[in-house]
């Protein structure tokens, strides 16, 4: 199968690079098991949702507020995080952050309210924007090393641990409680941030990668003081935020309500809800595991746009069908549209401006992955969930848009 053989490529070129230089290779297995780690942990949580608004009691709009902390936590967080990054170093603060996730992930089951709720997402959120940041500034700089364009491969693995996350969960939903899934994956994700931050702390940054305004001499360290960005700098780092976000905001919905949609709308089991993100979450991670072949042959600015406009058609189909079979497959579709515009957007982002433009564009797109969901709760009380969830497809559509007008911004192609 053409998919099966692209993925094995995939896998291939990761070996050859491991045989021509061990350490990148350590380093990239390391920071892949960061980003999967925080997609297992954050569809961990997700699929619980349902259980924990039934647990607290709250209506679909309170949810929407209490997801809001989630929000407002990494959104306050990353562009301090990015300032840490340039100080102690991305790596340190991959590890540290990964840790702290792995402890909030274990606080919402323990809350009786909705205000309660949303205070421990809070800190949920603070972990998870700081952690975000940290990783995808390592893995720019890892990229830049590598001299190819691996970022989709990182993603995937975010994307393949929402996968195991989701399908775990779905699988123990009805024979564990919330508290006693979640308690679990905290243990889960502190062995593997000690596991994993060995080999990260062994190698503090060593792959630095030179302003593109101002390159560095080899022997410059890698915590230099913060530079000030050329005005065109600055818009196209906004650019691509705005790109992120336009996708995160598609992300986050079927995260967070997906299941919901799926169990309230259309009367599905609550492992077949679970599925439902599982099923998003497997089509993105085989779209980004071809997404290294898929930038070298078509280039950026093709993959932006084809990966908007299928996000749109798979979105509107998965927010309006009127069976469950439908709407998987309308989620199947929007996971492979927007599998490679978040990870391409923000890897032009730190490639043109480093941590700082990680930070900046991550606030933007991580911004529309949180602020997302409690947006669809709002739009949900007022219309319908089914209504609420097509914006994802209005704003997928706007990021080819945007890619396609600014095709000709910070890369060729």
């Amino acid at each position: 199968m053409p998919i099966l053989n692209k993925i094995r490529t995939a896998f291939s070129g990761a070996r050859r690079e491991i045989a021509a230089d061990p350490v990148p290779a350590r380093l990239r297995t390391a920071l892949t098991t960061f980003f999967a780690l925080d997609g297992f942990l954050f569809a961990g949580w997700v699929v619980r949702i349902p259980a924990i608004k039934q647990q607290t009691g709250a209506s679909a709009g309170d949810l929407g507020l209490a997801l809001l902390g989630v929000s407002a936590g990494a959104v306050a967080t990353m562009a301090v995080t990015g300032r840490l990054c340039r100080k102690f170093g991305s790596h340190r603060v991959t590890v540290v952050t990964g840790a702290l996730l792995s402890l909030s992930i274990a606080l919402p089951p323990l809350t009786g309210s909705a205000l309660a709720l949303g205070l421990v997402l809070l800190v949920f959120g603070t972990a998870y924007g700081a952690i975000n940041v940290a990783m995808n500034s390592a893995a720019v700089d890892l990229v830049a090393a590598l001299r190819r364009p691996v970022m989709p491969n990182f993603h995937a693995a975010f994307s393949l641990g929402g996968m195991v996350g989701a399908g775990l969960g779905g699988l123990v939903a009805g024979s564990l409680s919330p508290t006693r899934h979640l308690l679990l994956l905290a243990v889960t994700g502190l062995l593997l941030t000690a596991a994993a931050g060995r080999t990260l702390l062994a190698h503090p940054d060593p792959c630095p990668r030179p302003r593109p305004d101002r390159p560095e001499p080899a022997s410059a360290p890698r915590a230099t003081p913060p530079v000030r960005l050329p005005g065109r700098t600055r818009r196209l780092v906004a650019v691509f935020g705005l790109i992120a976000l336009c996708t995160a905001y598609g992300e986050g919905a079927l995260a967070d309500w997906g299941a919901l949609h799926l169990q309230q709308d259309l009367g599905a089991h609550p492992g077949v809800a679970a599925a439902g993100y599982s099923v998003f979450a497997l089509t993105m991670t085989i779209g980004r595991l071809t997404g290294t072949a898929l930038l070298e042959r078509l280039g950026q600015t093709r993959v932006l746009v084809a990966g908007g406009a299928t996000a749109a058609a798979g979105m509107l189909l998965g927010a309006l069908a009127p069976s469950i079979w439908m709407t998987l497959a309308g989620f199947a579709v929007t996971g492979l549209g927007l599998a490679n515009i978040f990870p391409v957007a923000i890897g032009r982002a730190g490639a043109l401006a480093g941590p700082g433009g990680v930070a900046a564009a991550s606030t933007l797109g991580y911004g529309g992955m949180l602020l997302g969901p409690p947006a669809i709760g709002f739009l949900a009380d007022w219309l319908s969930l089914p209504v609420a969830l097509t914006t994802v497809a209005l704003l997928a559509g706007a990021a080819a848009c945007v890619a396609q007008a600014t095709r000709n911004a910070g890369s060729p192609g």
